[in-house]
């Protein structure tokens, strides 16, 4: 457990829109679901700028707000240059939707949108890593983020670079540094970042201490030997160093896995709330990708591919988020509308905070849409896709309405 103080928080109003704008792409984006055509492969255009809005719009956008505040209050010291956040988010949104535009309609514009999330990415690169320069303690949860952000910027300029290939005609192999682009960015920074926020939320949200660390701490070293291993196989032509550092990434999750079981176990809080549901669901999800990956590494299957990515993105990734946003949001609207009032007057429980049914049927809807959408995916029945689909986009719409409710959470009566 860590201290909260307002001396590291940044304000509360610089963090909502990452929020609010990272909703809003998640319940467009699984509308635009419907645009798809899963059994074209990932190299359809259409899929190509789906994942880009859901990954940078939805994901990015979150993580990004999360981390504004969770990283200066983890370490225990002030952002280097807090203000940047209000630039990080226009940059990320207008990026985002002009590399989307370029996939979709208008290539010529998509070196502009990839220079715009370039732009975006380098400026929260910044302060992250002279905000992590004043860290006295130099825990694993520190070297990740060190880790991941620079691994994520990494992977931007390689997508920077294929935009200038797809949209100003540039020379490269996108077929060869497609594979890299993905692992630096869903490997080297989204698996990474969770790998090390897992260390302080799970155990926070959880109420677990007293587990053995040791093997996140190999996960991670596999991890970042994993991604290193892609990236220099790729630039010097070694197809089997590709090959094998899968299965490296694939054996750290397997390490990362064993240390969410040894959590798990030794938890204090028995409640299978929202949250909890959502990890469950997020983890097995996690199990299902990883197993879909090992023989799709192995026979280049196009269904295996894209089922794995999609049960590693709309089940591992998108529930790790949507279940922490249910924690997150209400601590936030807590802390700043409700703690100047402790002691002088009765202030609500978090629990209170967030809304039940709502919660609840956005679950219920995302989790079996998820479900049912990937069977579709893996084998090959459209209709079951787009059935799936269908209660995933109601699943976001109970999302989006969740955020606006916690975020008005007694707006007026602290006013």
């Amino acid at each position: 457990m860590f201290s909260v103080s307002k001396d590291y928080a940044p304000p509360f109003g610089m963090i909502a829109p990452f929020f609010v704008i990272g909703s809003i792409f998640f319940f467009l984006g699984t509308l635009f679901l419907l645009m798809l055509d899963p059994s074209r492969g990932h190299f359809d255009p259409l899929i190509a700028g789906w994942v880009h809005w859901f990954l940078l719009g939805f994901v990015m956008m979150i993580i990004f707000g999360a981390m504004a505040q969770l990283i200066p209050v983890v370490v225990e010291v002030g952002h280097h240059s807090v203000d940047l956040y209000y630039v990080i988010w226009p940059l990320l949104l207008v990026g985002t939707l002009a590399m989307v535009a370029g996939f979709w309609a208008w290539p010529a514009v998509l070196p502009y949108g990839g220079l715009l999330v370039l732009t975006a990415m380098l400026i929260y690169l910044y302060d992250t890593l002279m905000t992590l320069r004043k860290v006295q303690n130099v825990t694993l949860t520190v070297k990740t983020a060190v880790a991941a952000n620079l691994f994520l910027t990494t992977g931007i300029v390689v997508g920077f670079v294929m935009t200038l290939a797809i949209g100003a005609g540039v020379d490269v192999d996108i077929s060869w540094w497609l594979g890299t682009h993905a692992v630096l960015v869903l490997g080297g920074y989204v698996v990474l970042t969770i790998m090390g926020l897992s260390l302080i939320l799970l155990p926070m949200f959880g109420l677990a201490h007293g587990f053995d660390e040791r093997p996140v701490e190999r996960a991670f070293n596999l991890m970042l030997g994993g991604v290193l291993l892609h990236l220099f196989s790729t630039l010097i032509g070694f197809d089997f160093g590709r090959f094998a550092a899968i299965f490296v990434m694939i054996a750290a999750i397997g390490l990362y896995l064993w240390q969410v079981y040894l959590i798990y176990n030794v938890r204090a809080r028995k409640e299978n709330d929202i949250w909890a549901r959502s990890m469950f669901f997020g983890y097995g999800s996690l199990v299902v990708a990883v197993l879909l990956a090992i023989p799709a590494a192995i026979f280049g299957s196009e269904k295996l591919i894209l089922a794995s990515g999609w049960f590693l993105i709309l089940g591992f990734v998108t529930f790790l988020i949507t279940g922490h946003l249910y924690k997150i949001i209400p601590f936030l609207v807590w802390f700043e509308r409700y703690s100047p009032l402790v002691g002088k007057q009765r202030v609500p429980m978090l629990q209170e905070m967030y809304p039940k049914g709502m919660a609840d049927m956005e679950f219920a809807f995302s989790a079996t849409g998820v479900v049912v959408a990937g069977l579709g995916i893996l084998f090959g029945l459209r209709d079951l896709y787009y059935g799936g689909v269908i209660l995933l986009i109601v699943g976001a719409g109970f999302l989006l309405a969740s955020v606006k409710w916690m975020l008005s959470f007694g707006k007026t009566e602290t006013e």
